[in-house]
């Protein structure tokens, strides 16, 4: 009823995972800093995820993490698991479980993945989630995990339907407070639960991330952040200045450089300001002529 991700790529460690099942966060996804990370699912062992964790912290390997789940449960053969730890990785797949049931593990230039699924339309979902994890190599983590996810989605995923989704990944330093957490993201019960988890998870990544190709605010786009800036009542004092009190409103604190705009700050801002309404605003002296038409009019 469920396939997902494991992952790691340098020091990130995750996993995303989507189900015809809701709250499918609350069971399934586990990472740990510095270590690796953990999925539990079909007939899910919640404590799986310590088990498989704390196996990897005491040095066992992957493959040994799920022996230390699955070896002492008589409930073994119902279950799936997917781990990967800093230099290993392995999935487990139950011959109970309901089909199509399977998975597979490997890794790349970044590291390791697994991926695995059950109730699913076919091998297929799991050998698109693969190809799209590969492909992506090179783009933000978060980004990777969403993109393998809605690949299994596009070829089929869950065969009884869409309900639940979820993300949970760790990285030194990252986050809100830079404590670690990358993201903890869930969609408890939606009816396109993947495409949900990849807009709340692009949204994450806007208020919690750190600034990235700043640009300098200066010159013509000091000008047209300041336009854009005062068109929806940010006025007075420089661009900067209207800035930070927008971006403090719209919890974009995380974002500000002292050095300039962050990409997605001024992406948000063009996205929320209206373009139309906004051209010629930079040009004082059309916005005169503008001005004086208009009272020539009313006179």
């Amino acid at each position: 009823m469920t396939f997902s991700i494991v992952a790691q790529d340098g020091d990130s460690f995750g996993v995303a995972v989507a189900s015809k099942f809701p709250f499918v966060g609350a069971v399934v996804p586990d990472a740990r800093l510095g270590l690796g990370a953990v999925a539990t699912q079909a007939m899910a062992r919640v404590s799986y995820r310590d088990t498989a964790l704390e196996a990897l912290s005491s040095g066992a390997d992957a493959a040994a993490a799920i022996a230390a789940c699955t070896g002492p449960d008589d409930e073994r053969d119902h279950r799936q698991l997917g781990v990967v730890g800093r230099d290993s990785q392995a999935t487990w797949t139950g011959p109970s479980c309901l089909p199509w049931a399977g998975g597979v593990s490997g890794r790349d230039g970044s590291g390791a993945y697994a991926i695995q699924g059950n109730i699913l339309v076919g091998p297929e979902v799991v050998e698109a989630m693969e190809r799209a994890w590969l492909a992506s190599a090179g783009r933000p983590f978060t980004d990777r995990l969403v993109a393998a996810l809605l690949a299994g989605d596009d070829a089929g995923g869950d065969s009884r339907g869409r309900q639940g989704a979820a993300l949970y990944a760790v990285r030194p330093g990252a986050g809100y407070d830079q404590y670690g957490l990358l993201a903890d993201v869930r969609v408890d019960d939606h009816p396109d639960a993947p495409r949900e988890l990849a807009r709340l998870v692009g949204l994450n990544d806007l208020l919690f991330g750190s600034p990235e190709d700043v640009q300098p605010l200066e010159g013509a786009l000091a000008d047209e952040v300041l336009a854009r800036l005062e068109s929806i009542g940010f006025s007075g004092g420089s661009a900067a200045e209207a800035l930070a009190a927008w971006a403090s409103e719209e919890n974009y604190e995380t974002r500000l450089s002292p050095d300039g705009i962050d990409a997605k700050v001024l992406g948000a801002l063009r996205a929320e300001t209206d373009e139309d309404r906004l051209e010629g605003l930079g040009d004082d002296e059309h916005a005169e002529d503008e001005a004086e038409d208009h009272l020539d009019e009313e006179e």
